[in-house]
C-alpha cells in the first residue's frame, strides 16, 4: 500500500513538474511574440477612455494617435482591448489576406438590446446564420438585376422630392422674401427615407404611418438606433456594473428597440394580410418585406435560434438603417464641399447643362455620362466617410499583421477617414479635388476593388448595398444641381466641422439659397 502511495506521489509530483515548464515555457514564449505598440497614457481599470474628448469624434483623436504612434497600435476600451488601424496596405491584410479571421463581430450590448439579439445581419457573428440572411437580402434587394427592376421606384421618389423643392421655392418666393433658404440636411433624409422605405416596406416614410407623431416618433427612434453605437457604455468594459445601467443607457435602449419593433411588427402583419389577398389572385408588385415573407417560411425551416418574424423585421429594419442615414450624411457633405469650392460646383452644372439639356430632369441611365458627378461623389466618400470608423470587428483566431502577434479576441478598428487622407497615394489629400478620379486615378473605385479607397468597407462583411446606395446619391444630387441654382446665404465659407458619432455629419445645418434652373413645366 506504501509502495502505491510513493508510485502516485511520483506521478503527481512529475505531471505537477511538467505542467509548471510548460507555463513557463509558453510565457516565456508569449514575451518573445512581437506585440502592437500599444497607446501612451493608460490608467488602471478605464484604459484609454480618459484620453477620448466629448469636444472631438473619436476618429479625430484616434488619427492624432496614429501620428504618434504608427498606423497600427493598441487601445483599450476600459478592459477590452482594441487594434486601431489607419493604413491601407495593413488594413489589407486584414480584410484580404485574414479575411475568414477578422469576418465576425465583437457581441456589443447595443447589438443585444437593438439589433435582436444579433439577428440583424450587420451585427451578427461570422456564422452559417449570418450568410444565409446576407445571400437573402443580396438576392432580395442587391443583385444587378433587382436594382434594375426598382430604378422607376428611385425616379419616381427623387422626381417627387424635386417638385417638393420647387413649391417650396415657389411659396416662399411669393412671400416676397428676398432669398428662399432651406435646411438641407433634413431634405436628404427625407428623399433616402422615402426611396429606402418604397423599396423595403412598399410605401414612402411620409405615408407609412397614420399619423405625423408616429412618422416622428419612429425617425427618431431610428437616429436613436445608430447614436447608441457611438456611445461608451460602462457595463461593456466593466460587466459588474451591469446591474447599475450607469447613463440608463440599457433602458433607453430598451425603449427605442421597442418602439422600432411595434413598427415593425405593424408592416409584417400589414404584408401578411396582403399575401393572403395576392395569393387569391390580387397581385402586386413585391416590396423586400414580401420577398423576405416568402423566402423566410419556404426556407427556414427551424434551422436557427429565430423564429421567422424576427428574422424578417431585423432583416428589413437592418436595411433601412444601413441606408438612410449614411446616404443622408454624404450627400450633405457633397453639397457643402462644392458650396466651399464654387469652380467644382460650376463644373458640375456645366457637364449636366451639356449631357442633359435643361428640357427635362436627369434620368439614372444619364449618370454613366455623368462622369464629374460620379467623381464628386467619390472624393466625397474619400474625404467624409459615412463611417469614419468601419463597424469593428473581432479575431477569431490568433493571426500575423504587419509582422506584429495578433490574439484572438481583439476588436479591429479600421480609421477609413485617416487611411483614406494617406499623403503617399492621394497628392493635396486633405483637399476637395474630384479631377483626380478623372485623371491620375480614375480607376480607384469604391466597390471594394481598390483597398486605398473604402468607405463601405472591405472582404467579406463589406457592405451589400454599393450599387444601390450609389444610384441613389448619383441620381438625386444629379438632380438638385441640375434643377437649382445653389448658394450659400452669405460669402462666407461653411462650417465643416464634423459631429460626433457612428455616421459622422456636418455638426451645424446646411442651409442653402436654391433658385430653379429649369423651366416650370420640367419640376411637374
Amino acid at each position: 500500500m506504501e509502495q502505491t502511495h510513493a508510485v502516485t506521489g511520483i506521478i503527481f509530483a512529475l505531471v505537477f513538474f511538467f505542467y509548471a515548464m510548460f507555463i513557463m515555457h509558453r510565457r516565456s514564449f508569449d514575451k518573445r511574440k512581437r506585440l502592437p505598440p500599444e497607446a501612451g497614457g493608460t490608467w488602471p481599470v478605464i484604459g484609454h477612455l480618459h484620453l477620448l474628448s466629448t469636444k472631438e469624434p473619436i476618429h479625430i483623436t484616434l488619427a492624432k494617435m496614429a501620428d504618434a504612434y504608427g498606423p497600427i497600435f493598441t487601445f483599450r476600451f476600459g478592459r477590452k482591448k482594441a487594434l486601431i488601424v489607419s493604413n491601407w496596405e495593413i488594413a489589407a491584410e486584414c480584410f484580404i489576406t485574414n479575411d475568414r479571421i477578422f469576418a465576425s463581430r465583437p457581441k456589443l450590448l447595443a447589438s443585444k438590446l437593438l439589433a435582436y439579439d444579433y439577428a440583424m445581419v450587420g451585427f451578427s457573428p461570422y456564422n452559417p446564420y449570418w450568410r444565409y440572411i446576407r445571400k437573402l437580402a443580396t438576392l432580395g434587394l442587391f443583385t444587378n438585376k433587382r436594382v434594375k427592376q426598382l430604378e422607376r421606384v428611385r425616379a419616381s421618389e427623387v422626381h417627387c422630392w424635386m417638385k417638393e423643392l420647387y413649391e417650396l421655392y415657389c411659396h416662399q418666393n411669393n412671400k416676397k422674401s428676398e432669398k428662399v433658404v432651406v435646411e438641407m440636411k433634413k431634405r436628404f433624409v427625407d428623399v433616402t427615407l422615402d426611396t429606402i422605405f418604397k423599396m423595403v416596406i412598399g410605401k414612402r416614410f411620409a405615408t407609412a404611418f397614420d399619423d405625423h407623431v408616429g412618422s416622428e416618433k419612429c425617425r427618431k427612434a431610428l437616429k436613436d438606433f445608430l447614436k447608441f453605437f457611438g456611445k461608451f457604455i460602462p457595463s461593456e468594459s466593466f460587466p459588474f456594473l451591469s446591474w447599475l445601467d450607469i447613463g440608463r443607457h440599457e433602458k433607453a435602449m430598451n425603449k427605442t428597440a421597442q418602439i422600432l419593433d411595434e413598427t415593425l411588427h405593424k408592416f409584417l402583419q400589414q404584408h401578411r394580410e396582403r399575401k393572403y389577398y395576392c395569393n387569391k389572385g390580387e397581385m402586386e408588385e413585391q416590396d423586400f418585406m414580401d420577398v423576405m415573407i416568402s423566402a423566410v417560411e419556404e426556407d427556414h425551416g427551424g434551422h436557427f435560434s429565430y423564429d421567422a418574424d424576427t428574422i424578417i423585421k431585423a432583416t428589413c429594419l437592418n436595411l433601412i438603417l444601413g441606408g438612410f442615414d449614411t446616404m443622408s450624411v454624404t450627400m450633405t457633405w457633397a453639397l457643402s464641399l462644392l458650396l466651399n469650392n464654387e469652380d467644382a460646383l460650376k463644373k458640375a452644372q456645366l457637364e449636366l447643362d451639356k449631357q442633359i439639356g435643361r428640357e427635362r430632369q436627369v434620368k439614372e441611365s444619364d449618370v454613366k455620362n455623368l462622369l464629374y458627378i460620379q467623381a464628386i461623389v467619390k472624393e466625397t466618400l474619400r474625404l467624409h466617410p459615412p463611417g469614419p470608423l468601419l463597424v469593428p470587428r473581432e479575431s477569431t483566431e490568433d493571426c500575423t499583421i504587419s509582422g506584429y502577434h495578433i490574439p484572438r479576441g481583439i476588436r479591429l478598428v479600421i480609421n477609413a477617414q485617416k487611411l483614406q487622407k494617406d499623403p503617399l497615394i492621394w497628392e493635396h489629400a486633405c483637399e476637395f479635388r474630384p479631377e483626380r478620379f478623372l485623371t491620375s486615378q480614375k480607376y480607384i473605385d469604391v466597390r471594394g476593388q481598390s483597398p486605398q479607397l473604402i468607405p463601405f468597407g472591405n472582404g467579406r462583411r463589406i457592405c451589400p448595398a454599393i450599387s444601390f446606395s450609389l444610384n441613389i446619391m448619383h441620381l438625386t444630387l444629379a438632380n438638385l444641381l441640375h434643377g437649382f441654382k445653389i448658394d450659400r446665404p452669405s460669402e462666407e465659407l461653411l462650417d465643416m466641422e464634423e459631429s460626433q458619432g457612428l455616421a459622422s455629419d456636418r455638426k451645424a445645418p446646411l442651409e442653402v439659397v436654391l433658385t430653379p434652373r429649369l423651366p416650370a413645366q420640367v419640376y411637374e
